[in-house]
């Protein structure tokens, strides 16, 4: 199979070394964790709240950074899901990749609003315990006082981001789409993800992976081969059409 870039947007809170480990077991895929700012080695930088600027940024730093020849994943999970769409919109315009499919995981489609809230919580003990709720997942760092109190931050801008957003209209991408959940995700139900299928005017394909909301913090081994396999797929139909 031909190398294909496989490029990740970060879920709330996260940060581009969250996919360093990937590159060790994905040897099929070149990886390129987008760096958001706010975080990591962008840590003094405002995070945006805004999907949409954010999504402009991140197309930005893709035409700076990834090889505009190669085919090309754009894979999200739960924020990065919407932010992975938004970016798709704006590659396909470009026509920036010769090839694109998007991969979204952990996410109701573009057009569903979020019932649950957690960045209205003004209490910082209230709102990372609404976080953990909706997720199923903090990081480790949030339970050192001076770490919290550096990467709340960012955390609330990106929840802040999450639950704000709406697409601009209706318009769906023209790239195939693979939808993924943990089958055992009580915040995004298999009734919702089946939404996405109005989300690409190309083929949509759903698959459920063993575990929860973040059913690759503990084994990524399942998700990389599911990708894998997906690419394959794409290729395929690439060179048949």
């Amino acid at each position: 199979m031909e190398k294909v870039q496989l490029v990740c947007l970060p879920f709330a809170g996260g940060g581009a070394s969250f996919f360093n480990e990937w590159q060790l077991e994905a040897k099929d895929f070149d990886i390129y964790g987008v760096q958001l700012p706010g975080r990591e080695k962008r840590f003094m930088e405002p995070a945006y709240t805004c999907a949409h600027e954010a999504a402009k940024h991140v197309v930005e730093l893709l035409e700076a950074d990834t090889d505009s020849t190669r085919p090309t994943l754009i894979f999200g999970h739960s924020l990065g899901a919407v932010l992975a769409f938004e970016v798709t919109r704006l590659l396909e315009k470009k026509r920036f990749y010769p090839i694109v499919a998007l991969v979204v995981s952990g996410s109701p489609d573009p057009w569903t609003q979020r019932d649950s809230r957690a960045s209205d919580a003004q209490d910082d003990d209230e709102f990372i315990k609404k976080v953990l709720e909706f997720s199923g997942y903090a990081h480790a760092a949030l339970e050192e006082p001076m770490m919290r109190e550096l990467l709340l931050p960012t955390l609330r801008a990106d929840v802040q981001m999450h639950e704000n957003y709406a697409p601009l209209n209706t318009q769906p991408v023209q790239s195939p789409v693979l939808v993924l959940r943990g089958d055992k995700d009580s915040l995004v139900s298999a009734n919702v993800v089946e939404k996405w299928q109005s989300a690409s005017e190309a083929e949509v394909r759903f698959k459920e992976l063993c575990g929860g909301h973040m059913y690759f913090t503990d084994k990524v081994q399942p998700l990389l081969d599911e990708l894998r396999e997906y690419a394959a797929i794409v290729l395929e139909v690439s060179e048949g059409a």
